[in-house]
């Protein structure tokens, strides 16, 4: 007999083999115990081994940029830009390609909870059949007393939901986000309004711009449409063989955006409106033309001192803005958003009427949607009807407003006064843990949809959103609950579900003079969910800009400081967005550009400062400003005036998931309820002291220790 084992056999011995390894293995961790089912069932067009591709949008911010998944056996694998999109053009961001993190995040909300508010302990897993007749019954409430705050997205849902209002008398819903307020969206808005005669977000074309100032627009990482901006912003440096962009970024701490740019002027923060207004009387005698109404009483030597500059510098600046053909000037972030911060907006806009760059290549033009940002003064309205028990039913969609409104707003308070308060997270976030009901909306890679785009686009263009996979849990989509939750209410809107009603919405763009086109709706369709969307091939912005008269404007200047006591303070949104990112470890593991450090909350100082105050990398000071304080690390930061402070937002959670939770400190409780003219937040010029504690925690940084003068 022979020796040799047949192949038969050693099959045979390798199944035992496995057999008894899995038994021994019995008191192994609990992950071993899940039940791994042969994927026999395929989604439809899906086939083992086979690459799938699905073009949708992607949502982790307002932008809207078009994506590309690549799935494999109903699984998505990669994130990558559309390259047909019009707005990225095949680039995207650190925080669209996480997004798959947020589709299989563990920490997800599983299906339909009640619970008593506040307390985990007391959540009880319902159904769906259970919850539709309670929003049912929520929406038969009086229409006045109904009211909805959702995210900042110009979406299918706002549509659905605004037509739901105006049909029911019911008020408009509301649109707020964190990175709205940093952005400045509603002043920018209104003074494209007073300065232009329409209240759209103005398209700044950088790509074919020459010299560029940026008033507080950190248009490379977090403003408006990062991805747009910095695609322009390569063209601009590097599209035309001959001509090299220069851009100067006009900021008190050295963002992403002012460390790429040729100059960085540390103005002071409350400086930026009279730097303009300096500018524009500057440029004015260099071009030999009258001064502006409005700076004909400015001198600029005295702006110059009062704003920490030299003289020289700001003329040479301005003969430099002078002489460019293609010159632009644009407000935004921290500049904006103070009390004097419409003032401000408009002074900048000036600066591109002095130099006739509207509506031409390089300048200014305006977007063709004037559907306005909800301003913090909307949601201020709202918080004081939720005390005054104006408000018996709350609906909250891709909105934390508990995390992301300054605390001193109480909005968590007012939470409480509202009889029913029902939140659409995905997440478990602070404001889901306060609501009454938790009935969780589909990933956005689970989902169908539209958005259309705000900024940074320059034609008309309806992005699409579609599912990439089927949803993993016992999730439903908002506006099916909706439809369902209308329909049993008495207050139906004609749209069998979802996906009906965005057919109807998009039925115009056939005939609309897109880049494609259909005999009728399900063809239409088909080429929508292909391409991503729907737009125009040219460039679709309004060119017949007039510009009215400037207006004087008496601008009170930076607050005066009391030296090595007081600092202005700067609160700057990062990669973490408006926090909804703190529960993406990719997010919470890339460094942050300018500083390195990771995963927590810090200060940062200068270092000249620091060493006067006797303060050290590393060491913890309380930061306490006349509506809050907080605790956090120290980072001594060379690029930043020796006058302010700056600490980033995102962090401090205190739900979230467990990525998200118990890391750093959230700097909204340093920040007023103030609002600017347009109703934005005040937050630029909120003045701030700091105290050791006689602490140190060590924050995670990925340059070395010593950093840039050695280790302090």
């Amino acid at each position: 007999m022979s020796d040799k084992i047949t192949r038969r056999n050693f099959l045979k011995i390798a199944g035992a083999g496995a057999a008894i390894s899995a038994v021994l293995t019995g008191c192994g961790p609990m992950s071993r115990y899940i039940v791994r089912r042969p994927y026999t069932e395929m989604p439809e067009y899906n086939q083992t081994g086979l690459n799938t591709y699905y073009a949708s949008t992607c949502r982790e911010c307002a932008a809207g940029c078009g994506i590309i998944v690549r799935t494999k056996e109903g699984r998505a694998i990669t994130i990558e830009g559309n390259p047909q999109h019009p707005l990225n053009r095949g680039r995207l961001c650190a925080r669209g390609i996480t997004a798959q993190q947020g589709l299989y995040n563990p920490d997800r909300v599983f299906g339909p909870i009640f619970q008593a508010r506040g307390d985990t302990s007391r959540q009880a897993r319902t159904t769906w059949d259970e919850v539709i007749p309670v929003v049912s019954d929520a929406l038969k409430s009086p229409a006045s007393q109904i009211a909805f705050l959702l995210g900042t997205a110009p979406d299918h849902l706002f549509d659905l939901v605004a037509e739901w209002a105006r049909s029911n008398g019911a008020p408009a819903p509301l649109r707020y986000s964190a990175l709205a307020s940093f952005e400045g969206r509603s002043t920018l808005q209104e003074a494209a309004n007073r300065t232009f005669g329409k209240p759209a977000l103005p398209f700044f074309d950088l790509a074919n711009a020459e010299v560029v100032f940026s008033f507080g627009a950190n248009f490379l990482e977090t403003w408006l449409s990062p991805v747009s901006y910095s695609s322009a912003y390569g063209d601009m440096r590097q599209a035309r063989p001959t001509r090299r962009g220069y851009l100067v970024a006009f900021e008190a701490r050295q963002s992403l955006t002012a460390g790429n740019a040729d100059e960085w002027i540390p103005i002071k923060p409350g400086s930026e409106g009279l730097v303009a207004l300096a500018l524009a009387r500057l440029i004015a005698e260099a071009r030999g033309d009258d001064v502006p109404a409005a700076a004909r009483s400015i001198d600029p030597a005295t702006v110059a001192e009062t704003a920490g500059i030299e003289p020289a510098k700001l003329t040479e600046l301005a003969r430099l803005f002078a002489a460019s053909e293609h010159s632009l000037a644009i407000p935004g972030g921290g500049a904006i958003c103070q009390h004097e911060g419409l003032a401000t907006a408009q002074a900048i806009l000036q600066l591109n009427v002095q130099v006739n760059n509207l509506g031409v290549p390089g300048g200014v033009y305006l977007t063709n949607t004037e559907q306005p940002t909800t301003s913090l003064a909307e949601v201020y309205n709202l918080v004081q009807k939720m005390n005054n028990s104006q408000v018996k039913v709350l609906f909250i969609h891709s909105a934390n407003p508990v995390f992301e409104l300054p605390k001193v707003l109480g909005f968590e308070e007012a939470l409480a006064k509202v009889p029913l308060v029902i939140s659409f997270a995905t997440f478990p976030d602070e404001t889901a843990m306060l609501s009454d009901y938790v009935l969780p909306d589909h990933s956005p890679l689970e989902s169908f949809g539209y958005q259309r785009m705000l900024a940074a686009a320059d034609r008309p263009v309806y992005s699409s959103i579609q599912p990439v996979v089927a949803p993993l849990y016992d999730t439903r989509s908002t506006a099916d609950v909706l439809l369902a939750a209308a329909a049993a209410a008495g207050s139906p809107l004609p749209y069998t579900d979802e996906v009906d009603f965005i057919q109807q919405m998009i039925v115009p763009l056939i005939s609309a003079g897109g880049f494609y086109t259909a005999p009728e709706i399900q063809t239409f369709w088909s080429r929508w969910l292909q391409y991503g969307g729907w737009w125009v091939t040219e460039q679709g912005l309004d060119t017949d800009i007039s510009a009215a008269p400037s207006r004087s404007a008496a601008f009170s200047g930076p607050i005066a400081l009391e030296e090595d006591k007081q600092f202005h303070l700067v609160v700057f949104p990062t990669q973490l967005g408006d926090g909804a990112g703190a529960n993406r470890p990719w997010l919470q593991e890339m460094p942050d550009p300018m500083t390195t450090l990771t995963w927590n909350t810090w200060v940062e100082i200068n270092p000249e400062t620091a060493d006067r105050l006797g303060i050290h990398d590393d060491d913890v000071v309380r930061v306490t400003t006349p509506y809050g304080a907080l605790e956090a690390s120290v980072y001594r930061y060379p690029a930043i005036r020796p006058d302010t402070i700056a600490i980033p937002f995102g962090q401090g959670h205190t739900a979230l998931g467990r990525w998200a939770e118990g890391r750093g400190a959230n700097p909204a409780a340093l920040l007023p309820a103030a609002v600017n003219e347009s109703g934005d937040l005040a937050y630029n010029d909120v003045v701030a002291s700091i105290a050791l504690t006689g602490k140190r925690r060590p924050l995670a940084r990925v340059e070395s220790r010593e950093g840039v003068y050695g280790e302090h």
